[in-house]
């Protein structure tokens, strides 16, 4: 079990920094946005980087989040502007703080350390706390609204498209027998009927037999994949030519989403291939930095098992 200090760190270890640091480039006098602030980790370290006259504007939908941050980095509060906001609003948020463009965004995707390590918000199927998961909780839908009151059928198509969950069915149905005799209110009563569900021989190999249906029910809960391209389609207008995006993502689904989009966003012409001639008239409008994306080093995950399973894809505006 961890100290408090070991958990302290985990709260605000940023992923793959050297490489955000090394594709952003921060400098004095740039610009740049945290679109995912969490718990500062990165936003502490672009600060840091573009002394003394860079600035970044850091955007949470979590209150907590935005508090702890504006305690962690008051040493750079006159360069540090931290929104309440989803990161869809980037273009509103930049021009209500009077910015036209900026160097660099980053979002780091998934649930911060910050809000997975506090049990109260039910994210962890590591800790029992009461089936909530939501990243913003003036927000009304919460997990165990999922699992009390949509269909057999919802549950399984969410839990198979969002999870990626080969138990898909079975899951939903064991919710739904132990739904009709109690109210599922906490992540343990969860776990362990996703347990019994799951037949032993595939409990004993391969993440937490919870992992992925947690992972889909947080994602219907927070909308997640959705507000993702959204976002991805109002920002490249936010960065100056030559400025750069960079996306950290933890899973296939949210991976999926920006390669394409970049790779669209880079091709320009979206003519079907059976016409002689371009009649769509797109341009590009970015080019990739590494194509293939970056993957953690192993020295990395050693220190910090969340990050095995990240890869980050950058894209610079043309």
């Amino acid at each position: 079990m961890p100290d408090e200090d070991d958990r302290y760190l985990n709260y605000h270890r940023p992923v793959l920094l050297e490489e955000i640091i090394d594709v952003l480039k921060p400098q004095s006098g740039g610009v740049y946005v945290d679109c995912t602030l969490g718990g500062a980790g990165h936003t502490y370290h672009l600060l840091e980087a573009s002394s003394p006259r860079g600035k970044v504007v850091g955007i949470d939908q979590d209150t907590d989040a935005i508090n702890a941050a504006t305690e962690r980095l008051k040493d750079f509060s006159d360069r540090a502007f931290l929104v309440k906001g989803n990161f869809t609003d980037l273009p509103a948020i930049l021009n209500r703080l009077g910015i036209e463009v900026v160097d660099g965004i980053l979002y780091d995707l998934g649930v911060s350390s910050y809000q997975l390590d506090n049990p109260d918000r039910g994210f962890s199927y590591k800790k029992d706390a009461l089936l909530d998961m939501r990243m913003d909780r003036s927000k009304e839908k919460t997990a165990e609204d999922l699992v009390n009151n949509l269909s057999q059928d919802e549950l399984a198509n969410i839990i198979s498209k969002y999870g990626e969950e080969r138990f898909a069915g079975r899951i939903a149905f064991f919710i739904c027998r132990e739904r009709e005799n109690t109210r599922i209110t906490t992540t343990g009563q969860l776990v362990e009927i996703i347990k019994q569900a799951i037949p032993a021989r595939y409990r004993r190999v391969g993440p937490h037999p919870a992992k992925r249906t947690f992972q889909a029910l947080r994602i219907e809960v927070n909308g997640e994949l959705d507000v993702l391209v959204t976002a991805l389609e109002g920002m490249i207008d936010c960065l100056k030519p030559g400025g750069r995006v960079a996306v950290i993502t933890y899973h296939s689904l949210e991976d999926r989403i920006v390669k394409d989009f970049f790779k669209r966003k880079s091709q320009g012409c979206q003519c079907s291939k059976e016409f002689p001639v371009c009649v769509c008239t797109v341009k590009p409008s970015i080019r990739l930095i590494k194509a293939g994306g970056v993957t953690p080093s192993a020295e990395e995950i050693e220190g910090n098992p969340r990050a095995r399973s990240a890869r980050l894809r950058v894209a610079q505006r043309l």
